[in-house]
């Protein structure tokens, strides 16, 4: 068994990437019933009485282990932790800040971490400042990025492997069975897949997501700038007639607050459709385990 397995718990090294609208206890359960590891996200759940709610949801669903991501920011994180323990959770994933301001609470509490990061010179402090693995997101992400140049997985996790002793998983890009050896034979121990999970059967994502998912192609996604940051979303017709605008500003046309509004209700005018680029090799809706047992196969 792999260090990472020993830390996960789990069977197969696929860690769910926690998408921030998107809490379903049925997709998070039929993950690590299927052997991976199912991950709540609980970056922007500020009530205590919601964060009870999710665990016990997925523990009636499975005894098997599963976890939560949770970002630095969110100031209710040690009343988290504890509903996350007293649940049986064993492994959380940090992201979205330093993990000094975190990790002594975490391993406080008797718990492991893996830190998310975006850049070589953050995996190296998050490996000095005693996390007990690194979770590498390359620029084909979806989610949160920076504003400033990044490399690719294909770049990133190797360098990260040469540079770190604690286990590493590979995120961005990873889709299918291809996907995940290719992780494997760059040194990552893991992989953490996102999209792919989106465009699942069990998945609470509205279908117009999932359709906007399988109706990717290359080069349907951008970096939409919004702020200190930029999302990785999919081009819609909206977002495409501002984009041919060359004297508009796109940092000014949307908020990140509307993204849980508008990726629960389809309302991709509001916020467009967060995705990586993986999205161009997606092509069906499927149940989480049939995902799983084709990428391990």
């Amino acid at each position: 068994m792999s260090k990472l397995l020993d830390i996960l718990g789990c069977t197969h090294p696929i860690i769910q990437g926690p998408i921030g609208a998107l809490n379903s206890p049925k997709l998070i359960a039929g993950l690590s019933e299927a052997g991976a590891f199912g991950m709540l996200s609980m970056g922007f759940v500020y009530d205590l009485e919601e964060t009870k709610r999710l665990v016990g949801e997925v523990r009636e669903l499975t005894d098997k282990p599963f976890g939560a991501n949770l970002m630095i920011m969110n100031p209710t994180n040690e009343k988290i932790l504890e509903v996350l323990k007293d649940a049986g959770v064993k492994t959380v994933t940090t992201s979205a800040g330093s993990p000094s301001k975190i990790f002594p609470t975490i391993h406080g509490r008797g718990m492991k971490g893996l830190h998310v990061l975006l850049s070589l010179s953050h995996a190296v402090k998050a490996n000095d400042a005693g996390v007990d693995g690194i979770v590498i997101s390359g620029q084909e992400s979806g989610g949160l990025r920076s504003l400033g140049p990044e490399s690719s997985t294909m770049v990133l996790v190797p360098l990260v492997c040469d540079h770190v002793k604690i286990p590493v998983v590979a995120a961005g890009g990873i889709a299918d069975a291809r996907g995940y050896r290719a992780a494997l034979a760059l040194g990552a121990q893991g992989v953490q897949v996102g999209t792919r999970f989106i465009a699942s059967t069990e998945s609470n994502a509205p279908k117009a997501w999932k359709d906007a998912i399988i109706g990717s192609g290359d080069g349907s996604t951008m970096l939409l700038p919004i702020g200190k940051m930029s999302m990785r979303s999919i081009i819609n017709p909206k977002l495409q007639k501002l984009m041919s605008d060359p004297e508009f500003d796109l940092s000014t046309e949307y908020n990140m607050m509307d993204a849980p509004k508008a990726w629960t209700e389809g309302d991709f005018d509001l916020f467009p459709a967060g995705s990586g680029q993986v999205a161009a090799l997606i092509n069906d809706v499927k149940p989480a385990k049939e995902i799983i047992e084709e990428m391990v196969s």
